[in-house]
């Protein structure tokens, strides 16, 4: 008992019961793989953060950990990711400008603030949260937030100190530096790209050609930015990239990460609780997006609510080992799941691996040019741009083609933050929009048959005495002045209306303010001496009628079926007796 309690919220307890020697060969096999590719990456988001690179290492150490510990994904990868980056670099450069707070105590401090929003609300499992949030609207954010990520790393490329929260910012600042651009840096950092694209493109098949097998070829053809590195750090020494004036990454102190707890004030929390309260929703969305696709594949389920709490204490893990906010990452996560990783150990073998490229690797990065990671970056997140989501949603909704634009549009102009809080405000304004617009039609007989469809759809029987509404969604204090509204209307266009039956089968629930207006519905409607009867009424909301007064005053009756309903009030006129459940 106390083993599956435990189990319930250390998933890993039950992972490690069962584990044998094939699924350790398959983790480390993973882990291997996954280390190689995310030594590159780590170093590329730091900077992208705005922090020294060997940060980047440290965010894939304990993370790893905690979240192969805590998480319920077999396949999910935790560390840096672009998007969250970017956020950070935003809310960090904000804080310290003023030159009080020291940045990587900031970013540490940023970490443990995300990592206790998302535990608190994994503790109160209010995982559905993420429901909330529009995913065009995701969509177009991360579209946005991908493109601000490219041009801020056009800078390393050109080699020029160039600066900005904005892409009018950027763009400017890029300009007006372009005079001074590296050539040597702007070589190397589009010939990595170019060799990255060609990897993706045609590496796989070279090297199936040559007698690799198809998966081995795949995950060579992923590792292509380890290649990119070590070519250019070759190039950096031999060719004297320092003494020509390219950004390097320089020294890089080797050693694993500080287990410390970040300088904190009440100021620097209040200040920071926003930003890591958007970096908490964006990351947790993301991260849940990537671990269910993963899961759908191999048919294993994700808990949404634990999601929380692993990600959670992966954040807070990173905060006290002097890093910044993490997440799961898609490309990392993808090539771990290729891989063949079969537990969540595959995540400790990794942070055990990226541990030791801290302690021993470190000094070979000295002369890694930054355009060579600026280039990782730009090819990484590229792939992330989704403009299709402008077409699809201009032909499906324009409410929420309306949402994603103004999101890519306020993200785009006036930075991160604000594109964070137009998207979540986006999502809840589309939510509550669309629950005050429920759908109702006035529906007819389907002559021949029991079934009443949409009078403006087809070819139904109406009697003139009698007048049906079907009610598709809940009646709720936000939507019931549009039924109210409905059925006025119809008595105003038709004086001989003697009965207006609701067709309740797809109403799912009623609230006290809806049922109000229901009783002022029925009393209107009886001082005019028109009856109103229900039919088709569910369970759950008879019961909620049945502890009202509602069915005492109710002018007409319930009826269990709206064929039954539409023949006894036809064949009665105004003197139906018949009360059926």
């Amino acid at each position: 008992m106390l083993t599956q309690i435990l189990s319930r919220w250390i998933p890993i307890i039950a992972t490690v019961k069962s584990y044998d020697r094939n699924t350790l060969n398959s983790d480390l096999l993973a882990a291997a793989i996954v280390t190689v590719l995310l030594i590159p990456q780590s170093l590329a988001y730091a900077l992208l953060a705005g922090l020294p690179a060997e940060v980047g290492l440290y965010a894939s150490i304990v993370p790893l950990v905690v979240y192969g510990i805590f998480g319920t994904s077999r396949t999910l990868s935790v560390g840096p990711v672009a998007v969250i980056s970017l956020m950070s670099a935003t809310a960090l450069g904000e804080v310290t400008a003023s030159g009080e707070v020291n940045y990587l105590s900031a970013a540490a401090a940023l970490a443990l603030l995300s990592g206790g929003i998302l535990t608190v609300l994994g503790a109160l499992r209010l995982g559905m949260l993420a429901n909330f949030l529009s995913h065009p609207v995701i969509s177009g954010f991360i579209t946005a937030s991908v493109l601000l990520i490219a041009l801020s790393q056009l800078r390393h490329l050109l080699g020029v100190p160039a600066s900005g929260d904005t892409a009018p910012e950027l763009a400017m600042s890029l300009w007006g530096h372009s005079h001074s651009a590296n050539g040597l840096a702007l070589l190397t950092g589009f010939g990595v790209m170019l060799f990255l694209y060609w990897s993706r493109a045609s590496a796989a098949n070279l090297l199936e050609i040559i007698g690799v097998s198809s998966n081995t070829a795949g995950l060579l053809a992923k590792a292509a930015p380890v290649v990119g590195v070590l070519v250019t750090i070759g190039l950096s020494y031999w060719m004297g990239f320092e003494g020509r004036q390219v950004p390097l990454v320089g020294a890089i102190p080797s050693g694993l990460p500080p287990l410390t707890m970040p300088e904190l004030s009440l100021p620097l929390l209040e200040t920071l609780l926003m930003p890591a309260l958007m970096i908490a929703i964006i990351g947790y969305v993301e991260s849940v997006s990537v671990a269910k696709t993963l899961a759908a594949k191999r048919r294993q389920r994700i808990d949404s609510n634990q999601e929380l709490l692993a990600l959670g204490m992966a954040n807070i893990g990173s905060g006290l080992s002097g890093a910044f906010p993490v997440s799961g990452g898609f490309s990392r996560s993808v090539v771990n799941d290729a891989a063949g990783a079969q537990t969540q150990l595959a995540s400790l073998f990794t942070a055990v691996g990226i541990a030791l490229a801290a302690l021993f690797l470190t000094p070979f990065l000295y002369y890694l040019p930054k355009a060579t990671l600026a280039a990782t970056i730009i090819v990484a997140v590229l792939s992330l741009v989704d403009f299709s989501i402008l077409r699809k949603t201009w032909h499906f909704a324009k409410a929420d083609f309306l949402a994603v634009t103004l999101t890519i549009a306020v993200t785009l102009l006036f930075g991160v933050e604000p594109g964070v809080a137009c998207g979540v405000g986006a999502s809840l304004l589309l939510f509550i929009y669309r629950a005050s617009k429920p759908h109702i039609a006035e529906v007819g007989l389907v002559e021949g048959t029991e079934h009443f469809r949409n009078i403006l759809r087809h070819k139904v029987k109406t009697v003139p005495e009698i007048l049906t509404f079907r009610v598709d969604g809940r009646l709720i204090f936000s939507n019931i002045g549009v039924l109210e509204e409905r059925i006025y209307a119809g008595l105003a266009t038709n004086p001989k209306v003697k009965h207006v039956i609701l067709m309740c089968s797809a109403v799912n629930e009623i609230d006290w303010s809806a049922l109000e207006v229901l009783e002022s519905i029925n009393s209107n409607l009886l001082d005019r001496g028109i009856q109103l009867h229900l039919s088709e009424v569910k369970g759950p909301v008879m019961d909620c009628l049945e502890r009202s007064s509602f069915l005492q005053k109710l002018s007409g009756d319930v009826y269990l079926s709206q064929y039954q309903a539409f023949s006894a009030v036809q064949m009665n006129e105004g003197k139906v007796t018949e009360l059926i459940f």
